[in-house]
């Protein structure tokens, strides 16, 4: 679709010239070699709606085009305007506008389409859920609150025979693991999700591999989880799953390491410039509005649990923990200083940690880093909670452009599972996509 409205807009372009059509030399002579880009550059706007549940809901997706329509045209104008003599080849205003108009047109229609006719149910994925315990209620319930569906569901197989017939979260138990082959055939399955955290029976094991032989897809329910919402289900694993599980599949290579770490110094190093152009209005409007002093350094646990110095603008008053008893952040904190609410809600008050960053002390992408003293909190609350700290802290992360701030334990416990998908996972295209990710979180004003 982006392709398709740079055509359109380089027709519409050539329209207004004079003395050349839509033609060969035009597009050898007129655009700069920049301008076909945009289509890439469109979907890098579009990041955020690169999500599965995101693209099928209509009013996230609006929203998400304006946005990106807006960032785009805000950037053109930017850099227009900068130059105060631009000329009028190197930064075409007809071209970029036809773009800007087009791109969001066909984006639309295509996003239209798709949520009208490729998540409706005769194109959806025909499911089976084997196991109605506890593993298989919490995917349910995953199912149950997602739109759209991700997939069909057709029933769940239980051996339990007070359970057959009946029905768990709206959805019927319609017979047991027996009954499993003849279930595939008349409900034309195409997956098989297996959801028992206990031992599991031979026959049915059996059956799952007759119905694997058949060309049924099999999944077991920590990966369908994981799937679906880019999280780790941290209450239904034992404890064995981080060395059976984790830390193997979480080993990262030394090209990777190696490759972060570029990534870091480059991006830290651009991150200390911004923070030295804005360094002057921030610190005057922190002196104005609070006094002394501007910079904010606490002691956060980084990789292994080692110690290190964060730094931050100061966005709270004096003294803002008395008794010295660590608190949580939370939603228009009443110990954030007028301007320090507005450093928080923008994340300007994290850019000193870009500093860090250069250090090695954290990371641009990681969890985010938490007191020692709140570690030791939420690791008597949490399972696998110290397992976030195998990474250093990141000034963003996948937890953060997922789900912001944790106020509660529950929340915390939601939190840890989109960083322990994260450590498990990463690379650096995940990296980049979550970087891509991160301006969309501070434009939301979605800090604290």
């Amino acid at each position: 679709m982006a392709v398709i409205a740079l055509l359109v807009a380089l027709y519409f372009w050539a329209m207004g010239e004079i003395f050349l059509d839509f033609s060969i030399e035009f597009l050898l002579e007129r655009p700069p070699a920049w301008y076909y880009l945009l289509p890439f550059f469109w979907i890098i706007l579009l990041a955020e709606l690169y999500d599965i549940h995101r693209a099928g809901n209509w009013g996230d997706t609006v929203r998400g085009v304006a946005m990106a329509t807006l960032i785009g045209l805000g950037f053109y104008l930017l850099l227009f305007f900068y130059f105060t003599d631009p000329p009028s080849s190197l930064l075409p205003r007809r071209g970029v506008a036809g773009f800007f108009v087009a791109a969001p047109i066909f984006t639309l229609i295509w996003r239209f389409l798709y949520i009208r006719i490729f998540t409706a149910p005769a194109f959806m994925r025909r499911v089976l859920l084997v196991g109605g315990g506890k593993a298989g209620q919490t995917l349910l319930r995953v199912i149950d609150n997602l739109w759209p569906p991700p997939f069909f569901l057709v029933g769940i197989i239980d051996d339990d025979p007070q359970k057959i017939g009946t029905e768990i979260q709206t959805h019927k138990v319609i017979g047991g693991s027996d009954k499993l082959l003849e279930i595939v055939e008349q409900e034309t399955v195409s997956d098989i999700i297996v959801a028992i955290s206990g031992e599991m029976q031979g026959s049915t094991f059996q059956n799952l591999l007759d119905a694997q032989e058949a060309g049924i897809e099999i999944s077991r329910m920590p990966v369908v989880y994981e799937e679906l919402l880019g999280r780790v289900p941290i209450r239904l694993l034992e404890t064995d799953w981080i060395l059976r599980s984790f830390v193997d599949q979480s080993r990262a290579s030394e090209f990777y390491e190696l490759g972060k770490r570029i990534l870091d110094i480059f991006g830290g190093f651009i991150g200390v410039i911004f923070l030295l152009v804005t360094f002057p209005f921030i610190s005057i409007g922190i002196l104005l509005d609070s006094g002394r002093p501007v910079f904010y350094s606490q002691t956060r646990a980084g990789r292994g649990a080692i110690g290190y110095r964060i730094l931050k603008f100061r966005t709270m008053h004096q003294d803002a923990e008395p008794d010295g008893v660590p608190q949580w952040a939370t939603e228009d904190d009443e110990r954030a200083t007028r301007f320090g609410r507005i450093l928080r809600r923008t994340h300007l008050d994290e850019l000193p940690q870009f500093i860090n960053v250069l250090r090695g002390e954290m990371s641009l992408v990681g969890p985010r880093a938490e007191r020692p003293e709140l570690v030791e909190l939420f690791q008597q609350h949490v399972p696998f909670y110290r397992a976030r700290l195998l990474v250093k802290p990141g000034m963003t992360g996948w937890a953060q452009v997922n789900f912001g701030y944790a106020s509660t334990i529950d929340e915390t416990v939601v939190k840890l599972e989109f960083d322990l998908y994260y450590i498990k996972h990463r690379s650096v295209l995940t990296d980049f996509v979550i970087l891509l990710r991160t301006p969309f979180t501070v434009l939301g004003l979605r800090g604290q």
